[in-house]
């Protein structure tokens, strides 16, 4: 590819600067399309949804149970440096495991396992007043006290500084990402009693921010690293309380609109004035080209397992029992779904397609909200992607920088007050459908998918307006269901108890 200062004006290239727009990303994006990389990106009509099987898609709930090949299981457990437990069931050349088995080897591999969080932008869409609408007037006007006393906390802040919830005394709870980080904490410490000291960081973190929210997320950390919520845990757990490698996401520029046709351009009048662009996000799904660094590294730092997944789900934590799942499958990723609920409007969904393929289909950019009401109304089990990966990196890293050009881009026209353009989107989760294969973990959404892509979901979540009869009755027992798995993930996971109408560190 040609340099961006032989392709684009001086003028235009000072703007891109001044924007924090990647110019050469910009340029290699344009490049892919032009060239007809991006040409077979289309909606998709799922021909189905895979039902629970046991084996590629597993549920996770009290009664779970994995069995393989015993010669395979035993091998895959010596290349960790593990052996299977004795309580093990062994059965006409299978090994079985239960719940309980899966939970200590899995323990077992957190020393070997990193926790990614891919942050957000600013959480001022999040608290928009019109666009948390989406339940509903009635349900909005419920909430209105609590969403008007809340919004200002989350205007121009990253979405992972935000409250992550309302205490049932209307006081603003600790930030996603404080939560995010006492439970790491807590994990570490398990690990430790249970296995003693492995010589390296247990469960290292590691995130993605942007170029708008890196700063402001920096000085949060070495603010929280004095603050006893996670200054204690990690005396207790022997780990940083703060040490994240980062990945800093680019913002690219804008193109042209579809109307021009092709060769598409980079967009370069915005607002009308000349050699002008508009920043925006590549989507998440850049998180591949912009971690590969990091990922190279933990990888050489005897890390085999990597978790990612969105800082705004409170039900995304690691989990010891999809670890050892995928150890013991052989499979390069697993993900997490849960059962869709009226909450659940964005994100994707687990579809099969006509050539018995599965993937993740986003809800807008891949699938239309139509074809999954659709899929339901024929009597289908809609799995809803909760946005938590899990990746063995043995296969993940020698690929990752093809998967980062090869994972779709789609190009969605806009007309708005800057002008009429297209953006281009990568979505993370849309990596299943490059994959070899994957495990499907079914769980329960109260447990692993307490998400919040609006300020009102957070509100429901906490209970605020619980009983409230301008709250629909389907919306209100999803809301019931989440307001008690965040109450169990508070006492257990977060180790926090309510003292007074506040959830607190527990003594």
């Amino acid at each position: 590819m040609a340099a961006p200062e032989t392709r684009l004006s001086r003028a235009l290239l000072a703007d891109m600067a001044a924007k924090g727009v990647d110019a050469e990303l910009s340029l290699s994006i344009l490049d892919d399309y032009n060239a007809g990389l991006y040409d077979g990106v289309a909606p998709l009509r799922a021909s189905g949804v895979p039902a629970v099987d046991g084996r590629s898609v597993v549920e996770l709930g009290p009664a779970l149970s994995y069995a393989l090949p015993e010669a395979e299981a035993r091998e895959r457990l010596a290349g960790l440096g593990l052996e299977a437990p004795a309580a093990a069931r062994a059965s006409g050349g299978s090994l079985s495991f239960g719940r309980a088995e899966l939970k200590e080897l899995g323990l077992a591999l957190l020393s070997r396992t990193a926790y990614g969080i891919l942050n957000g932008g600013s959480a001022t869409s999040y608290a928009d007043s019109k666009k948390n609408l989406a339940f509903g007037e009635a349900a909005f006007e419920a909430m209105r006290p609590s969403f008007e006393s809340l919004a200002p906390l989350c205007k121009d802040r990253p979405k992972g500084l935000t409250p992550a919830f309302v205490n049932p005394d209307g006081s603003p709870g600790p930030s996603f990402l404080e939560l995010k980080l006492r439970a790491r904490l807590l994990l570490c410490r398990a690990y430790r009693e249970r296995f003693g000291e492995p010589g390296r960081p247990v469960l290292p973190v590691y995130q993605m921010s942007s170029v708008g929210n890196d700063g402001q997320l920096r000085e949060a950390y070495r603010g929280y690293e004095s603050e006893p919520f996670l200054a204690e845990p990690a005396a207790r757990a022997g780990e940083a309380p703060c040490d994240l490698a980062t990945g800093v996401q680019p913002l690219i520029a804008a193109y042209s609109h579809s109307a021009e046709g092709r060769p598409k351009r980079v967009f370069d009048r915005a607002y009308g004035r000349p050699d002008s662009v508009v920043a925006l996000p590549g989507g998440h799904g850049q998180c591949f080209r912009v971690l590969a660094p990091v990922l190279r590294a933990l990888r050489g730092s005897e890390i085999r397992f990597a978790y990612l997944g969105n800082v705004d789900n409170l039900g995304y934590l690691p989990d010891p029992a999809e670890l050892a799942l995928l150890a013991l499958s052989g499979l390069p990723a697993g993900f997490d779904f849960s059962l869709r609920t009226p909450m659940d409007v964005k994100g994707g969904i687990l579809v099969e397609a006509a050539d018995g393929s599965r993937t993740i289909a986003d809800i807008g950019p891949a699938i239309s909200f139509e074809e999954v009401r659709r899929l339901e109304a024929g009597g289908s089990t809609i799995l809803f992607n909760c946005a938590t990966g899990l990746f063995d990196l043995d296969w993940l890293v020698p690929r990752i920088e093809g998967l980062g050009r090869e994972l779709p881009v789609r190009f969605t026209d806009q007309d708005k007050d800057a002008g009429r353009y297209s953006q281009a989107e990568q979505v993370t989760w849309e990596v299943a459908s490059l994959l070899p294969g994957f495990l499907a973990f079914a769980v329960e959404k109260s447990e692993r998918f307490i998400a919040a892509k609006l300020l009102a979901e957070t509100l429901l979540t906490s209970g605020v307006a619980r009983g409230d009869r301008r709250i629909p009755p389907e919306l209100a027992a999803t809301s019931r269901r989440l307001s008690e798995g965040l109450a169990r993930k508070l006492e257990g996971a977060y180790g926090l108890e309510l003292r007074g109408g506040r959830w607190e560190a527990a003594s």
